[in-house]
């Protein structure tokens, strides 16, 4: 059963356009435009700022904001426990468990900072068999390719 549409023009009853439908045109056309809504509106939200209004999402200014704030907290937890064990050696010559001639602000800031195990700086036997894998792929010169997991 086929169907056709026409657009006239009211006043002069000129047929402007004419087209023939059927059930096939007419669900062809409605899925195609369905598909190109649904895209558009992905790509719309996907790469404008719009997307920071649905939640779950954060913008990147609040990203940069709290990146900042924790680097200062990380400082500023530094600086605390630096002053806490400055307090503890000062604390220890007032009490008289130290000896005036032994407290050195020094050597109290210097038992705060970690140091960290030349073992721990090793790198394991995955790590090294990863990295011969990836000098023989640049040998090769190949480096799109993706490297197996061992």
């Amino acid at each position: 059963m086929k169907k056709r549409l026409i657009l006239i023009n009211e006043e002069t009853f000129e047929e402007l356009f004419s087209f023939k439908l059927s059930l096939l045109n007419v669900f062809v056309a409605g899925t195609l435009g369905a598909i190109f809504l649904i895209t558009s509106t992905t790509l719309l939200i996907a790469f404008t700022p719009l997307r920071e209004y649905i939640p779950g999402y954060s913008s990147s200014q609040l990203k940069k904001e709290a990146t900042i704030l924790a680097l200062k907290a990380d400082s500023l937890s530094q600086a605390l426990e630096k002053n806490e064990a400055y307090l503890k050696g000062i604390q220890k010559v007032l009490t008289g468990k130290l000896e005036h001639v032994a407290f050195n602000k020094d050597s109290i800031l210097a038992q705060t900072q970690s140091t960290i195990s030349p073992e721990a700086l090793k790198a394991s036997e995955e790590e090294l068999s990863l990295r011969k894998e990836v000098a023989k792929e640049e040998k090769r010169g190949t480096t799109k390719g993706s490297f197996s997991k061992k």
